[in-house]
């Protein structure tokens, strides 16, 4: 377990002793464990509009506390147990919520009329980790998919105003192909903690032996097998991609930077010929420069020219 989620979890955990907190104190609480995490491209994101950087702070304190109870432990049992005591603080949250992260998201969910059922579904994902390390098929794994990546998109969409049936569909298969990026990207990592998410039907079709892992490099058969599993969440980001002439600037300038992002991601892989073993592939600082100033010039040129909503 980490030093930071572990100080955490001693303060705020279920048998702790929460200090009372007021709305204001929760939702800085979940503002420093956002601008605590850079990973997220959203939440570091200085182009979001004001109204809605505490929702997304808020929101993402509640992923992240809930991924962090999943990962931080040996013992999937213990994870287990943190996964469900998680789960009826979130039924509570609309009732009188005592945990800093529940207090500001039961606030939110009241405040924009959001569906609960998308942070319900993200600890089905959570829970299947503890107990499912290996996946048949690939529609197995797009399942996992559907619960593990497919939920934030939704809750953004109707944070935003602009969930409809069509977006909702774009939205998964954006979200989905992120997912699956990255999963082929930690594929070394993940096997070093025991979890396996190449399906079995993509390994026996391409001839690839799990007793062959973890590789010193990748074999002729592991490269075809990802190559083909990478084109398939690249084509995704294709499907998908429609979804951001349909969502408000501030929006659509975060979503493209996640897809930007999530290419990028596959261009790494193709440039090591799909050898994710000897090592990760990464995307440098300099190409995430490059893409964040082009996010950005897109964004302002909308905002003067384009006549979009903000």
């Amino acid at each position: 377990m980490s030093r930071d989620f572990d100080a955490q979890l001693a303060a705020f955990g279920p048998e702790s002793h929460w200090p009372p907190f007021t709305l204001e104190t929760a939702q800085k609480f979940c503002r420093q464990l956002g601008t605590g995490h850079y990973e997220n491209f959203l939440v570091a994101s200085f182009l979001l509009p004001k109204a809605i950087r505490q929702d997304i702070h808020t929101i993402y304190a509640y992923c992240r506390w809930a991924d962090d109870l999943a990962d931080e432990f040996e013992s999937s049992d213990e994870s287990l147990r943190l996964l469900d005591w998680w789960e009826k603080e979130l039924d509570g949250c609309l009732g009188d919520p005592q945990h800093p992260v529940f207090i500001a998201l039961g606030e939110l969910v009241r405040r924009r009329d959001l569906p609960t059922t998308p942070f319900h579904d993200l600890l089905v994902a959570f829970r299947r980790d503890q107990q499912t390390t290996r996946y048949e098929t690939v529609d197995d794994l797009l399942e996992y998919c559907r619960y593990s990546a497919n939920p934030v998109g939704q809750i953004i969409l109707h944070l935003g105003d602009c969930w409809t049936e069509q977006n909702a569909i774009n939205s998964d298969q954006i979200c989905t192909a992120l997912q699956l990026v990255n999963l082929w990207q930690d594929i070394s990592r993940d096997f070093r903690i025991g979890r396996i998410y190449l399906p079995r039907e993509s390994m026996a079709e391409f001839g690839v032996s799990i007793e062959s892992f973890p590789m010193t490099s990748a074999t002729p058969q592991f490269r075809r097998m990802l190559e083909s599993l990478v084109t398939q969440a690249e084509s995704m980001f294709d499907g998908g991609e429609l979804l951001t002439t349909h969502l408000p600037n501030w929006l659509r300038t975060d979503v493209e930077l996640f897809v930007a992002g999530g290419r990028a991601v596959i261009d790494a892989i193709r440039a090591q010929d799909h050898d994710v073993w000897t090592r990760r592939p990464v995307v440098g600082k300099r190409r995430k420069l490059m893409l964040l100033s082009a996010a950005v010039t897109r964004h302002w040129r909308r905002r003067l020219f384009g006549g979009e909503r903000a």
